[in-house]
């Protein structure tokens, strides 16, 4: 399960956007989603489950680099018992396009970090899909692959 979570953060390098939550009307979807990434990113370095459990939603099904499937139950317990861990995760060219009540986002992540003690460093390339339920953007699925060095 290779860093399944950068995706999550992926989820992005637009934190500097200034949104603080899905449900302000500040900005377009769009830097609203990537402010999204970037918090769940920001969680997940500081081992805060927050932001999965506010954007993840009960459905959501990751596929990582290796063909492994989650869901969200697996990812909340895999970081909270230290098995999934990240040092670092910078993530790259972001884009998010907004669909009526449907969005994807796309980016790279150079991630530092270790899944069972393995060291799963390295660069990859994410798509996540996210749906607004209730005027409130969840993620509901994502997939990555890595990017040959």
């Amino acid at each position: 399960m290779r860093s399944i979570l950068a995706a999550i953060a992926l989820a992005v390098v637009l934190a500097s956007l200034g949104l603080t939550r899905n449900d302000k009307k500040a900005g377009s979807d769009e830097e609203l989603i990537a402010h999204i990434e970037q918090e769940t990113l920001d969680g997940l370095l500081k081992g805060d489950l927050t932001p999965f459990e506010r954007y993840f939603a009960d459905t959501l099904t990751i596929t990582d680099q290796d063909g492994m499937v989650s869901d969200k139950a697996t990812l909340l317990k895999e970081v909270k018992s230290g098995d999934l861990k990240f040092e670092s995760s910078k993530l790259d060219d972001m884009k998010v396009q907004v669909y009526g009540n449907a969005a994807v986002a796309t980016y790279s992540s150079t991630d530092k970090g270790t899944y069972k003690g393995k060291d799963i460093s390295g660069r990859s390339r994410w798509t996540d899909v996210f749906v607004k339920r209730n005027g409130q953007w969840q993620l509901v699925a994502g997939h990555g692959s890595r990017i040959n060095q």
